[in-house]
């Protein structure tokens, strides 16, 4: 049987840097280079909600979305609709039958495992992009850190894609800390920070 995943402590950590988020930072930018904080959030909203679907095996409309065929945005109440999200992501991927079979993010059909690791490593990304466009420390949930490590590197060996949101890799020194390898491993630097404004 599939290992399982526990998503409590990263969504928890996700939920946190978006609590300290100001209104006035949704237009810095990330990153990311094509979102600013504001569209950063509503892809976090989205796909919180859409590997809800992923786990449970409801494909549709949500599971067949490519991450790069919108740029989303938050809409009012954004930060109550994504604690919700982010509780129910966690709740979704405990089920023991998420990580079976088959199911489809992104339009493409890959092994439930899969998707829970690819689920949990835009979590941990993400959060490091929100955290550094806004300032704030990041702790991410240390297996987390470990699960996108291990998918990251597994896709850079592949030569695989990464997805509209992550670039080429970029490399770190040799002993840095992990959260370094594995944003650089997304095509992040991870010395980014915000331009002076």
């Amino acid at each position: 049987m599939t290992e399982m995943i526990d998503f409590a402590a990263q969504a928890r950590e996700v939920s946190r840097l978006a609590a300290g988020t100001a209104e006035q930072q949704l237009d810095h930018p990330t990153p990311c280079e094509r979102y600013a904080v504001r569209h950063l959030l509503g892809h976090l909203v989205g796909l919180a909600a859409a590997f809800q679907d992923v786990a449970r095996k409801d494909l549709g409309p949500a599971t067949r979305l490519s991450p790069d065929a919108m740029r989303p945005d938050v809409d009012p109440g954004w930060r109550a609709e994504l604690d919700r999200n982010l509780a129910g992501m966690a709740a979704a991927w405990r089920a023991p039958d998420a990580w079976q079979g088959e199911t489809q993010a992104g339009g493409v059909t890959l092994p439930g495992a899969v998707a829970g690791q690819v689920a949990l490593n835009e979590l941990v990304l993400h959060g490091w992009d929100l955290a550094r466009a806004t300032g704030q420390e990041y702790v991410p949930d240390p297996d987390a850190l470990q699960v996108s490590y291990a998918l990251l590197t597994s896709w850079a060996e592949s030569d695989a894609t990464t997805g509209p949101l992550f670039g080429k890799v970029v490399p770190v020194p040799e002993g840095a800390p992990l959260l370094d390898k594995v944003v650089g491993l997304a095509g992040r630097r991870a010395h980014w920070r915000p331009p002076v404004r």
